[in-house]
């Protein structure tokens, strides 16, 4: 693999990416691209792109993929990308993967990798559901994983824990299905292109990065 590292991460939500996106950060000194990130930053800083994308957002709709992707290939000319880019949540349907060949094309580069990190429905919902969120500070907590010394109470800052509703099992259930039927069409797209490295995403987070940096040949 060359020394610049320009991977996707694929999986579904619970998969660890987020995780993983950042450690190979740290390890090929590329910039992590997290659509939600830069969508909220954008609107933050009222640039052109987020006053567009937050006129959806005030209404409750779907930020169209035409905003997404200029939104990503905006932030692919930043200085921090030079070295490459881990793209986490980009693209999810085949249209956004489509369109992000076209702004590589475009730049005289192509993807070094897509990582599909494979995780059984059971294990994913056992992660999210088990996981509760501090409504004081933020932090998380998990009732089997990492348990709170005392139940219901924030380890960091005393505040009382909940559980999300995007945690609880029948949405997880739900988001899996849409993962299903939206995204899991990239495995087969990016296989045909030889570009697909599956990644066992079952074990802890240092085996896991060990199965990847395995994956790229670094």
């Amino acid at each position: 693999m060359a020394a610049e590292a320009r991977v996707v991460l694929l999986g579904p939500p619970g998969a660890g990416k987020g995780t993983q996106a950042k450690l190979l950060e740290e390890k090929f000194s590329a910039c992590q691209i997290s659509t939600g990130d830069i969508l909220r930053k954008a609107v933050a800083e009222r640039t052109p792109l987020g006053r567009e994308a937050s006129e959806y957002i005030n209404r409750g709709a779907l930020v169209p993929d035409g905003v997404i992707v200029n939104l990503v290939a905006e932030r692919l000319k930043e200085k921090d990308c030079e070295k490459g880019f881990i793209l986490d949540g980009f693209p999810r349907t085949i249209p956004q993967a489509t369109s992000l060949n076209a702004i590589l094309n475009q730049r005289g580069i192509r993807l070094s990798a897509v990582l599909s990190v494979r995780v059984p429905h059971n294990v994913i919902i056992e992660r999210l559901a088990g996981r509760r969120t501090c409504r004081n500070c933020g932090a998380l907590s998990h009732v089997v994983f990492t348990p709170p010394k005392k139940e219901g109470v924030c380890d960091r800052c005393g505040g009382a824990l909940y559980q999300r509703d995007d945690d609880r099992e029948e949405t997880i259930a739900n988001r899996l299905k849409v993962y299903e039927d939206q995204t899991a069409p990239l495995v087969d797209y990016y296989r045909g292109q030889g570009l697909l490295r599956e990644i066992d995403g079952v074990g802890d987070v240092d085996e896991i990065r060990a199965r990847i940096i395995q994956a790229l040949g670094v």
